[in-house]
């Protein structure tokens, strides 16, 4: 993945501080921040890491207060907002930010002086390698680097405190500290002759503005240990490490190790977007670059898939939908069955986990979909690996639980009725998807049928029939059950005055709400909806729905929308479902509208050159590289949420596949 930004638009700080690089490790851990190396979020930082004790994920290094030191005269890198005022200017020398193979690299210019810096996280390692460059310079320039430790849970923020032991100790090439006793000893080191100077100092105020406009504190304090200064001349280099190991061996071969694995898993990118005949090949090539930071090893050995950078965790509903697109269809089969075994691990009463927590070890089974996905995940490694013998042994047993938990009753008031619906949850819970809250309260209420849920359970009970026959099975015939779920389904869901499916039926009532969730009543491998229909539901789902970013939650037409989703957490709550606007729905609205379509080859034109605009306009802004969580109803559809979502790649790519079969 290779994306640049101009000089003109690094000097615009507004601008600039809207654009953030994410690079990850594989465990869940990340460097992120701006393209200015201003931390506009608590979530930044040079090294975050997911670790197992104390579990969870922490800002360790938040970042360096770099400059260059020439003929005594200082020059600062760096650029940090406090209160009322930016300060040092580091951004004015800034002639060029690059995405290269998926880590940034900055170009300084200082006169004639020349500097480079680069970042890069270490594969299956919490620890980053920055990079200093030298490319011009008539007189020997000295790199100064004062670390700003915060060393906290990514949610929070750090103050000054009297707990933090301040005390450097001597290591290889570097020092080493413990800033409290609780948490990993940390090390800085560097691959050349340097200068530490110990000076312990609290930095004030940091400031994170994008914090502050989410409603949330926005202040923090950070911890600098000393000063490190290194020499350099012309073409010359030094690489630093940050981790919390002790690192030996040559930084520079490190560094080119992990630049040889990002390389090789670019040209195998590249190969898989060649390979199909529909779209140009870069866009895609990005978007299946993207997806590698999603799936994970976590430090408890579990194979999953991250939600969103940056705060989401593994999920299992978002997990499940993002898998067939980030493995299946991205060429790693053997990790997305991976992932699919670890899950069935923890199916319980039929529930697979809805969040799993690495800290205290309990899984939240809130969910009515995510088993239901699972079924679907199955019946998607089946279609693009044909593996049946792992299913039937590893999974198989898990989808038989699932259908026969939901069929006979299970936790959340999970049950099939006697006409053949699945029911789920009461009025204070919130079981699909659209699952917000505010004021202890279901902003959009959708227990008891929902329109989506009982489309993926005719889609399940199918398949375990088609499936059953290849098992020679006898007990899991629900060929009858399946057919009285569809009858009841057309029956009380389709509205024949709006001209598509209702959202919700409870209590003898359609919510004739106009929601994207009745899309996978088509979409699905076995759909549920009466094809006779289809058309008609698409073309409204098309007029007051899709948008070129993805489909909104709801109607302009309704009187519950709200067309811009920002402010604090109740504001932002309440336009969740309510109208803002979800990439993700793109991958089963395109399959939706190739299946209706009675001009297939146009068809897939069109979805391809509406995914290939988005895609150019879209990995350029925001977080750079990456799809955003969320944009806004109205026009002209601003990105928001978080900077990279899996399932936004996932269902794309996904839907890339299905546009090339």
């Amino acid at each position: 993945m290779d994306i640049s930004i101009d000089e003109s638009t690094c000097l615009n700080i507004k601008e600039a501080l809207r654009l953030e690089w994410l690079d990850t490790n594989g465990r869940g851990g990340y460097s992120s921040s701006t393209i200015l190396q201003c931390h506009t979020r608590k979530y930044h930082g040079l090294l975050v890491a997911e670790l197992q004790k104390p579990a969870g994920k922490y800002v360790l290094l938040s970042k360096f207060e770099d400059s260059i030191i020439v003929k005594g005269q200082e020059f600062f890198l760096s650029l940090h907002r406090y209160p009322g005022l930016f300060y040092p200017y580091g951004h004015k020398y800034l002639t060029g930010f690059h995405l290269r193979q998926g880590h940034p690299h900055f170009t300084y210019r200082i006169g004639d002086i020349s500097i480079h810096k680069s970042i890069m996280m270490v594969n299956g390692e919490d620890r980053v390698l920055i990079r200093y460059y030298c490319e011009k310079a008539d007189l020997p320039v000295t790199v100064r680097l004062k670390p700003l430790l915060a060393f906290r849970d990514f949610h929070s923020l750090s103050r000054e405190n009297l707990f933090l032991h301040v005390r450097t100790f001597p290591a290889k090439n570097g020092f080493k500290i413990q800033p409290y006793d609780d948490m990993p000893a940390f090390f800085i080191q560097a691959d050349k002759v340097h200068e530490f100077f110990p000076s312990p100092l609290w930095y004030y105020n940091f400031e994170y503005i994008v914090e502050g406009e989410r409603g949330y504190e926005n202040r923090e304090d950070l911890f600098q240990p000393g000063v490190m200064e290194i020499s350099l001349k012309q073409k010359d280099s030094v690489y630093i490490s940050a981790s919390v190991k002790e690192a030996k061996g040559s930084f520079k071969n490190d560094w080119a190790r992990e630049e040889k694995r990002r390389g090789s898993m670019a040209g195998e990118d590249d190969a898989i977007a060649t390979s199909f005949k529909a779209g140009a090949r870069l866009p895609f090539s990005n978007v299946l670059s993207s997806g590698r930071h999603f799936p994970v090893r976590t430090p408890s050995g579990r194979s999953d898939i991250i939600a969103g950078y940056h705060w989401f965790g593994c999920w299992g509903r978002d997990t499940l939908i993002s898998l067939p697109g980030l493995t299946f269809c991205s060429g790693k089969p053997g990790a997305g069955a991976a992932v699919l075994k670890s899950i069935a691990g923890h199916e319980r009463n039929g529930l697979i986990p809805n969040f799993y927590s690495e800290k205290d070890g309990k899984s939240a089974y809130n969910s009515v979909d995510a088993s239901l996905w699972f079924i679907w995940a199955v019946q998607q490694m089946a279609k693009y690996t044909g593996d049946y013998g792992t299913i039937e042994k590893d999974l198989w047993p898990t989808v038989r639980n699932i259908i026969r938990h939901y069929r006979e009753g299970t936790d959340y008031n999970i049950h099939a009725d006697d006409n053949g619906l699945l029911h789920a949850g009461d009025e204070m819970t919130q079981l699909t998807w659209m699952d917000a809250m505010a004021g202890g309260r279901p902003v959009t209420p959708r227990w008891g049928y929902a329109v989506e849920i009982n489309a993926l359970w005719y889609n399940a009970l199918c398949f375990a029939t088609e499936f059953r026959a290849r098992t020679g099975e006898k007990d899991m015939n629900f060929k009858d059950l399946a057919k009285k779920t569809a009858e009841s389904f057309n029956t009380l869901f389709w509205d024949d005055s709006l001209g598509c499916l209702g959202d919700c039926y409870r209590d003898g009532r359609l919510d004739r709400s106009i929601r994207p969730n009745q899309i996978f009543a088509i979409s699905l491998p076995h759909a549920v909806l009466d094809p006779s229909k289809w058309k008609t539901a698409l073309d409204k789902v098309t007029k007051e729905l899709h948008t070129p970013v993805g489909l909104r939650t709801l109607s302009p037409s309704d009187t519950h929308y709200l067309g811009r989703y920002g402010g604090g957490q109740a504001n932002r709550d309440l336009a969740y479902h309510q109208g803002t606007v979800w990439p993700w729905l793109l991958g089963a609205y395109g399959e939706a509208c190739l299946k209706s379509a009675k001009d297939r080859v146009k068809a897939k034109k069109d979805i391809t050159s509406a995914l290939e605009r988005f895609l150019e306009e879209h990995l350029q802004i925001a977080g750079i590289g990456f799809i955003s969580e969320v944009f806004n109803g109205d026009p002209p559809h601003e990105p928001n949420g978080c900077i990279a979502q899996a399932w936004n790649s996932a269902e794309i790519i996904r839907l890339w596949s299905v546009l090339n079969e």
